[in-house]
């Protein structure tokens, strides 16, 4: 069946049984790149009869699906002409994890963050509304990304705009770790109960028909009625905002997801499916195991097991880090955004159950919720993904910066991450985090760093940013390891012609750069400074350095806006330094794409390689 799939129209033609056999047969496909690509896998599998069912109902690109998050689209992208091309998954120039209408119209909107879909799709229908179009639109939206703000806004304006398109409300119990709070429990509970009961038409009519009583009767009816619903059908929670309910069904029902599609088809105003899927469903390993198989590199399909082995990265020295600075001080509490594996706080969950917070894909609350607690003596401390902390920026200056609470951010994943492309590349932190005043900005150079600065930054009372690559350290170590004072920087390694100046994970690559230069050019010394804070930046140390050797340069693993180059031309200027040469390395001002993380800095020449090739040209002779 895969192999006649070209074009969403060759599923409309299949049988129903025919449709099943292509599902198993996607599964199978899917499960075999993504084991030698890596990708998120458990949740692809989810959707596998739900994605088939959609484009046997829809005529896209003419109706629009826009995917939250988008992840799970690895189905969607082979119906839609790219059976060939997933083979190229997440690789460099191949197609992406993620939607992206650059690669195929069927595409209608980029995304990559959660709880962003149902706010994009009532955008698309008004505008075509205003229009005079008649094509559908719809959301398919995880129940995970409905913790999130954003989703609830757009729920409540759609329900009471009653602009017609449908939500699907793809339910598998999970995010990226186990789903949790209110919104979690109301979906719990619609889980267990399938159908509801209605009044009947026809007795409706006869109480009518009683003279004087019968519309005050039905009034009282309809209010014990709606009261008995509220408390035994959730479902109502959806309805009473504007939409109407389909469901529960399951998702792996083919017949029976296709006939809630048409049926939504038919209705006006807002509508909201809601699907049951099983994440990692005909993949028994994932389906085990699906936080573990959300995103995974290249893996043996036989066992689960990754083909890389695991080393020691920065999110697992965090969370033992944090563990042992909890044991002391039980002021330290841990805020995740649904995160608990991926920032390595699942240890410190066991150990301190009562100090830690699970909130739900809810940034900007989290960090909200951070200054609170904050405000009332304890410390929290919150570890999100670099591009994931873009969301609660509001929060970080209002509720957090301006009443100069310490609250410690720890930004994961900080710099190129690779695969995951435009959305996921922690390049923007430094830029916009360095413009807010009351901030602390830090970056280890290395794993013992990264523990220095979290003990440092939980005795410094002030709020900090702490920012971390993902992985590990680099090849290169750094054996010594300075004193950590505030806003001071650290010289490595002394020298008089050239000074480099890193911050984070550039500081090993500056390092190696520094001693084969020297190697080569036996009559240069080069002097390397580890910045270590952006913010506030050791304009002395800086200043001597440049002014005793003139040239200079910064390698950041940031944009070149606003980070550590701009902090030191800044330095330059406000000091009047004359004569000096200054090249910086960073990412450009553009969104980075999808691919290797060592490729990516090639391209965008930031490696050691193409640095000590360029050295030359910026030595003075």
């Amino acid at each position: 069946m895969l192999e006649k799939i070209n074009m969403p129209e060759d599923v409309k033609s299949l049988t129903t049984e025919e449709k099943k056999q292509l599902a198993e047969e996607m599964r199978k496909y899917i499960l075999e790149i993504v084991s030698e690509n890596g990708g998120h896998l458990a949740s692809n599998l989810g959707v596998v009869e739900l994605t088939i069912a959609l484009h046997s109902v829809f005529d896209v690109p003419k109706d629009k699906i826009v995917w939250d998050v988008g992840h799970q689209t690895y189905v969607h992208k082979i119906i839609t002409g790219r059976r060939e091309q997933l083979k190229t998954l997440r690789k460099r120039n191949g197609i992406a994890g993620f939607p992206k209408s650059k690669e195929s119209e069927a595409d209608c909107f980029n995304t990559g963050h959660s709880s962003t879909s149902i706010s994009a799709a009532l955008g698309m229908a008004r505008a075509r509304d205003l229009k005079g179009e008649h094509n559908s639109v719809l959301a398919v939206i995880g129940d995970g990304a409905l913790t999130g703000g954003m989703a609830l806004e757009a729920l409540n304006d759609a329900g009471w705009s009653q602009t017609k398109m449908t939500v699907i409300l793809n339910d598998n119990e999970m995010s990226i770790s186990k789903n949790i709070g209110g919104i979690s429990m109301l979906l719990s509970k619609l889980r267990t109960k399938r159908t509801y009961s209605k009044s009947s038409d026809a007795v409706k009519k006869v109480i009518l028909k009683t003279p004087a009583i019968g519309k005050p009767i039905v009034k009282i009816i309809r209010r014990i009625k709606r009261s008995i619903k509220q408390l035994i059908i959730p479902k109502m929670f959806f309805e009473d905002i504007g939409f109407r309910y389909l469901g529960p069904v399951d998702g792996h029902d083919i017949e029976e997801l296709e006939r809630m599609l048409k049926i939504s088809k038919q209705l006006e105003g807002p509508v909201l499916i809601h699907v049951l899927t099983k994440k990692g469903k005909g993949y028994e390993i994932a389906q085990k195991n699906p936080d573990k198989f959300h995103a995974t590199g290249p893996f043996n399909i036989e066992t689960g097991e990754s083909k890389k082995q695991k080393k020691k990265d920065y999110s697992k020295v965090f969370g033992e880090k944090l563990i042992d600075l909890a044991k002391k001080n039980e002021k330290i509490v841990a805020i995740t955004a649904s995160m608990k594996d991926g920032t390595g706080l699942t240890q410190f969950a066991k150990e301190f159950p009562e100090r830690f917070f699970d909130i739900g894909i809810a940034e900007q609350h989290a960090v909200g919720v951070a200054a609170g607690m904050a405000k009332e003596g304890t410390i929290p401390i919150v570890p999100i993904y670099a591009s994931f902390y873009q969301r609660a920026y509001d929060q970080v200056i209002h509720d957090v910066a301006i009443q100069n609470l310490p609250v410690i951010m720890c930004v994961d994943r900080a710099g190129v991450v690779g695969a995951d492309g435009e959305t996921h590349q922690g390049t923007l932190d430094m830029a916009f985090f360095r413009l807010v005043p009351n901030l602390t900005i830090m970056a280890p150079k290395n794993f013992k760093e990264l523990e220095e600065m979290l003990e440092f930054a939980v005795h410094l009372n002030k709020p900090v940013v702490i920012r971390y690559p993902r992985g590990g350290e680099d090849e290169y170590k750094i054996e010594k390891q300075g004193k950590l004072e505030e806003g001071k920087a650290e010289i490595i390694k002394e020298g008089k012609d050239l000074t480099i100046i890193a911050i984070g994970k550039t500081v090993a690559r500056s390092m190696k750069i520094a001693e084969e230069m020297e190697k080569e050019q036996k009559d240069r010394t080069i002097e390397v400074i580890n910045s270590r804070f952006l913010k506030p930046i050791d304009k002395e140390t800086i200043k001597q350095s440049i002014q005793k050797t003139k040239n200079v340069i910064t390698i950041e693993d940031g944009t070149i806006i606003n980070g550590l180059a701009t902090a030191v031309q800044e330095i330059i200027i406000g000091e009047n330094l004359q004569e000096i040469n200054l090249k910086s390395y960073a990412y450009p001002d553009q969104y980075i794409e999808h691919g290797e993380v060592g490729e990516l800095e090639k391209i965008y020449k930031v490696d050691a390689e193409t640095i000590k090739r360029d050295l030359g040209t910026y030595l003075k002779v």
